[in-house]
């Protein structure tokens, strides 16, 4: 079970990645908001801490997804305005704040969707608006490494502790933003504060998927068991062909953001 936790994700990251170099940051940020983390640390939850646990981390983590959310159209406005430590900085804080806000209040399925459906109608609009950006250095495989091992450590931190941090926690851990805040200070390092953008940008509009696959565990992992996944999984992939045709649509803002400088 160890060997599957620090293998699965890092896995799922390594093929996100390697999408992204060949099609671009829209492609790498729609594809990264697949719950290719997610996914895996709700499956694990649900083989060590049983099937009500994990629905009920489901349903947090629908929630958290206004914090993820909340992360990257800071980063994505910060990073316009000053370098990679400001940006982390201060949207990592505004993620944690959002987080623990989440989790004093009561836990509900309701609440989780109408969170995560605010957070989602609302992102186009809080982004800067960005020229689709295809050229700039190829990432270094340094940086992958480190995605994979941050996803790794994830993994084992967040089912780890699930026994002593609760559902609540777990599941809002568990959308905790690995994945966009090492993508995001990569891209501003090699190719500016306008590819971040929009690699961000597309990271929301993907998380359609997340939350699809996130409501179908919360619904239904406690009457179909593990076979839920598999369910969550199809309508997970089934929301991919609505998410693209969301990326072709220019962002709806009034500023515009032409170069990666």
């Amino acid at each position: 079970m160890l060997l599957l936790k620090l293998l699965v994700i890092p896995g799922f990251l390594l093929l996100i990645s390697l999408a992204g170099k060949r099609w671009g940051p829209s492609v790498a940020g729609w594809l990264s908001g697949l719950p290719v983390v997610v996914g895996p640390i709700l499956f694990f939850l649900a083989i060590e801490q049983g099937l009500v646990f994990a629905a009920q981390a489901a349903t947090a983590a629908l929630s958290a997804m206004f914090a993820m959310i909340a992360f990257c159209v800071t980063y994505a406005q910060v990073a316009q305005r000053a370098g990679w430590p400001w940006a982390l900085a201060v949207s990592m804080l505004v993620w944690a704040t959002v987080a623990v806000a989440l989790s004093l209040i009561p836990p509900s399925l309701t609440f989780s969707v109408i969170a995560a459906a605010t957070a989602l109608l609302a992102a186009p609009y809080l982004f800067p608006q960005v020229q689709p950006i295809v050229s700039g250095p190829k990432p270094k495989s340094d940086k992958l490494l480190l995605r994979m091992v941050a996803g790794a450590l994830l993994t084992l931190a967040v089912t780890l502790l699930a026994s002593t941090v609760g559902e609540r926690w777990s599941g809002l851990l568990a959308v905790f933003p690995v994945l966009g805040s090492v993508m995001a200070v990569f891209s501003q390092q090699t190719r500016g504060p306008a590819f971040t953008a929009a690699l961000l940008r597309a990271t929301a509009t993907g998380m359609y998927s997340f939350a699809a696959f996130c409501l179908v565990l919360a619904l239904t992992l406690p009457s179909l068991g593990m076979t839920a996944f598999a369910l969550g999984i199809a309508v997970s992939v089934g929301m991919l062909g609505v998410t693209r045709r969301l990326l072709a649509k220019p962002a709806p803002t009034n500023r515009s953001i032409t170069s990666n400088e």
